[in-house]
């Protein structure tokens, strides 16, 4: 691994933007990611394309090892791949829970022959997984949850439900928090994998108030986790889940360095000016609304800002702490924040649903709006990052235990 900086990281910035160039396919330029929409089920040749390129690379997943197929690059070489993504009007089309919260997870756990075997096909996006963990009776009180394994041998067999199981009509294999001890709580959990191509899984997408069903429920029924995708040690789960969530809130919060909810996107002063118009001065002419585009674009830089700093700090301390929580309500915040300036700016154009009198960013931008107001409720709602800030953080008492 190259460590690249000053002079030398804008010589690996000039041969990435080459690269880059050479192979994007510039039909694609601008256009959203495809990865949770029905797109994916049947790409096109330039997305196929870029894809491949990208997972071949090891560019889609930077920093993690050149051993398992990744970059093996460092954490700044990583940030100017994205910044000439961003420059290019490209997407990283290697993601999903694989990515922001399965790999990171199992590179830290996973015994040798496991990172052969799952770790390569996620670089290259060859795989797509999904989360097994939230139930109906176990959301806020996940370590309540009674989907069930039992010991059969050489494999286990489970029975259950989960609910709120993102992509899980598109997941080829599921990362699981599964019972296999009834007398204990935290301490009778298991963490395994198996494939969602069985006969014993079946998933039923739940559609949302964006008209998109990136959420579903998950039914089990003598479904089979061979004991060789076991993560950890039997009745260990709980600590593996507990540092995956962490993963997955650095991810949601745009602190895991792919881009998060900061990608490639039309500039929120491009839009005005596009909509609102200018005043004589090249300015955005309405002047409230000039101010309040400031203040978020202030707040996405001092965000971006502190997420690299965290990034910088986790390195020393094994991964992301519980810091992540105050990253995850500040960029969901933020991100809220520019999706309702968007509508705003767009006006009546920001209102529509479907037809020929709006466009595809138009579209998008509305269903992107009511989408997101679930980024303040899932993988954990502001509430619960509240309590862990209050516990872990600044060491205030737990309330709930007093009464």
């Amino acid at each position: 691994m190259a460590d690249f900086g000053g002079t030398d990281l804008e010589g690996f910035r000039a041969s990435a933007r080459e690269w880059i160039e050479a192979n994007f396919p510039a039909g694609l330029k601008g256009k959203p990611n495809p990865m949770m929409t029905e797109e994916r089920r049947t790409p096109s040749a330039d997305q196929e394309a870029w894809r491949k390129a990208m997972g071949e690379k090891g560019w889609g997943v930077p920093t993690w090892p050149a051993a398992y197929g990744g970059g093996g690059l460092s954490a700044p070489e990583a940030r100017v791949i994205q910044q000439e993504l961003n420059r290019a009007g490209a997407y990283n089309p290697i993601g999903g829970m694989g990515v922001m919260m399965f790999g990171p997870t199992l590179l830290e756990y996973g015994t040798e022959a496991q990172k052969q075997e799952h770790i390569p096909p996620i670089v290259k996006g060859e795989i797509q997984w999904c989360q097994g963990f939230s139930e109906p009776g176990a959301g806020s009180d996940l370590a309540s949850l009674q989907t069930k394994a039992e010991d059969k041998g050489d494999h286990f067999l489970i029975n259950g439900q989960k609910i709120w199981t993102s992509g899980a009509q598109f997941a080829d294999w599921c990362f699981c928090l599964v019972r296999t001890d009834t007398s204990k709580k935290h301490e009778g959990i298991s963490f395994v994998l198996f494939t969602m191509h069985q006969p014993g899984v079946e998933v039923r997408p739940i559609k949302l108030i964006s008209g998109n069903s990136p959420f579903c429920e998950t039914f089990f029924t003598n479904a089979i986790a061979r004991k060789s995708d076991l993560v950890g040690p039997l009745n260990g789960g709980w600590t593996i889940a507990k540092r995956l969530l962490q993963h997955e809130r650095s991810g949601l919060s745009g602190a895991g360095g792919g881009g998060g909810f900061f990608g490639a996107q039309k500039s929120l002063e491009a839009l005005a000016k596009e909509y609102v118009g200018t005043d004589d001065k090249g300015r955005i002419a309405d002047s409230d609304l000039r101010t309040r585009i400031v203040n978020n674009l202030i707040d996405t830089r001092a965000f971006q800002q502190t997420a690299v700093r965290a990034m910088m700090e986790a390195k020393g301390n094994s991964g992301p702490s519980a810091a992540t929580s105050i990253m995850k309500n500040a960029g969901t915040r933020v991100m809220q924040d520019r999706a309702e300036l968007t509508l705003e700016i767009m006006g009546s154009q920001g209102l529509g649903w479907e037809g020929d009198a709006f466009t595809a960013e138009e579209l998008t931008a509305v269903r992107g709006w009511l989408g997101g107001k679930a980024t303040t409720i899932y993988g954990g709602s502001q509430e619960i990052q509240s309590n862990i800030i209050s516990k872990r953080i600044l060491g205030l008492p737990d309330l709930t235990q007093s009464k």
